[in-house]
């Protein structure tokens, strides 16, 4: 892997690294190291370079930028968000801005890695791709013909990000911008099927209560409030979540809740009170008491576990 990708791929960032009291960073996109200083990075994964010794990509980690990672090789174990994910030749693994996770000191990553600023997509091709969708599985296991397809698209991607010189730079972003779109539309494509049972088609009742989470999860936790915003009735709600997601609105918007405790938890020295004022718990008690039973762990323990 180039020293390029590989720092944009969560390597050194240098000064723009932001350590917060914990020592756990959050990992800017280096755009200074793109080539021709464009909002992406592509290049290879490799066991014959190291993730750069000063970042703590072994630790838990946040990332302000997306990075695809398409797997030649394998098993790799990768956490994101929390949640153990186990890759092999064929996987795709998408983390979105915003997430946490770290890479395994013991396994060695082999394939493509592409990684994306945001606002390098214009906002129309961010809502048609679904860049934003946290809801969506980050493992992905595209068939054969799928994997073919997103092989193709992103070699010619890697192409065109290595051709500084038959285009001017306008040309030769707008370019990029083109052929990262028709990735993403693939790949977008892949994450929605595999969120959902065949011939189940996404919910536009769903979509807009996932959406309403999103905005509002650390202030409102109540079904029926939600139900009322959107105009729907509280068994429309249900019936629309079961079938996008399996489980009930309660749960989705807890799993929100939680997902951002332990962010905050691992990413933060916040008090544990002031944590659980963040995610709508203004009594500390009470937010120990959710967390326990989402996670089975204290706050206190969670974070100790982490450090």
């Amino acid at each position: 892997m180039t020293d390029r990708t590989q720092q944009g791929a969560g390597g050194d960032t240098g000064d723009g690294a932001n350590p917060d009291r914990d020592g756990i960073r959050t990992l800017p996109f280096p755009a200074d190291l793109a080539v021709g200083g464009v909002g992406m990075q592509i290049g290879p994964l490799g066991p014959d370079r190291t993730w750069h010794a000063d970042a703590p990509l072994h630790r838990v980690h946040r990332i302000d930028f997306h990075v695809v990672m398409l797997f030649t090789g394998g098993p790799v174990r990768h956490m994101v968000d929390f949640a153990e994910y186990e890759a092999t030749a064929g996987d795709l693994l998408w983390i979105r801005p915003g997430q946490v996770h770290r890479f395994s000191r013991e396994n060695v990553y082999r394939g493509t890695v592409l990684t994306m600023q945001p606002g390098f997509l214009p906002s129309a091709t961010v809502e048609a791709t679904g860049l934003y969708r946290y809801d969506l599985p980050p493992l992905l296991h595209p068939g054969p013909a799928q994997l073919t397809a997103l092989q193709a698209v992103l070699d010619q991607l890697r192409r065109e990000y290595e051709d500084t010189t038959t285009l001017p730079l306008g040309l030769h972003t707008a370019v990029l911008r083109h052929t990262l779109t028709a990735f993403l539309l693939r790949l977008a494509h892949l994450a929605a099927s595999s969120a959902r049972s065949p011939g189940q088609q996404t919910d536009n009742a769903f979509t807009r209560f996932r959406d309403a989470v999103e905005r509002d999860f650390a202030t409102n936790h109540s079904v029926s409030a939600y139900a009322d915003a959107l105009g729907y009735s509280r068994r429309t709600l249900v019936r629309a979540v079961r079938a996008a997601t399996g489980g009930t609105p309660k749960g989705f918007i807890d799993k929100r809740v939680a997902l951002e405790a332990k962010r905050l938890l691992a990413h933060t020295d916040l008090p544990i009170g002031r944590v659980g004022v963040a995610v709508g718990f203004p009594d500390a008690a009470n937010f120990s008491k959710f967390f326990h039973l989402h996670t089975g762990r204290t706050p206190v323990a969670f974070r100790a576990d982490l450090r």
